[in-house]
This record gives C-alpha cells, structure tokens and sequence, in this order.
C-alpha cells in the first residue's frame, strides 16, 4: 500500500507540474488559449489530488474485502475440519 501510494503521489506531483508549464508556456508564447489553460490549471489543482485520493480509498476497500472473503473462507474449511474431527 505503502508502494502504491509513492507511485500515484508521483504521478500526481508529475501531472501537476506539467500542467503549470503548459499554462506558462501558453501565457508566454500568447497562443489565445490562456484563460482555458488557466481555468483548466485551476480545476485540475483540484480534481488530480481528489482523484488519486479516491482511488487509493477505494484500493483499501476493495484489498480489505478480498482479505475479508479470505479470512471468512479460512474460517469455514477450520469449521469444517474440526466437525470432521469430531465425527472420526
């Protein structure tokens, strides 16, 4: 999890960068697209951070189901090796 998280950090500070860059090569070079740049820079300071967020929340509820489905099979084979036990 550990792992995961420095990768989508990563990915995440790497996005953002290079969208900062865009918009100041755009404002530079004065293509007309500023302000979309711009309003696109903005929301995406916001959307990029919400979405790696989400996605690591929903990696840790997804891993702890399986790990839960795990456990409770684990559980019933025990239960039914014991009743076995006891039936011998």
């Amino acid at each position: 999890m550990k792992q995961l998280k420095r990768i989508l950090a990563i990915i995440g500070i790497v996005l953002l960068v290079a969208m900062y860059f865009i918009t100041l090569l755009c404002a530079i070079f004065d293509t007309g697209n500023d302000m979309f740049m711009f309003k696109a820079s903005v929301t995406c300071t916001i959307l990029v951070p919400v979405l790696l967020w989400g996605y690591t929340v929903i990696y840790r509820l997804a891993k702890g189901k399986n790990e839960k489905e795990l456990q409770e099979t684990l559980r019933k084979m025990e239960d039914e090796n014991h009743k076995k036990n006891n039936l011998k």
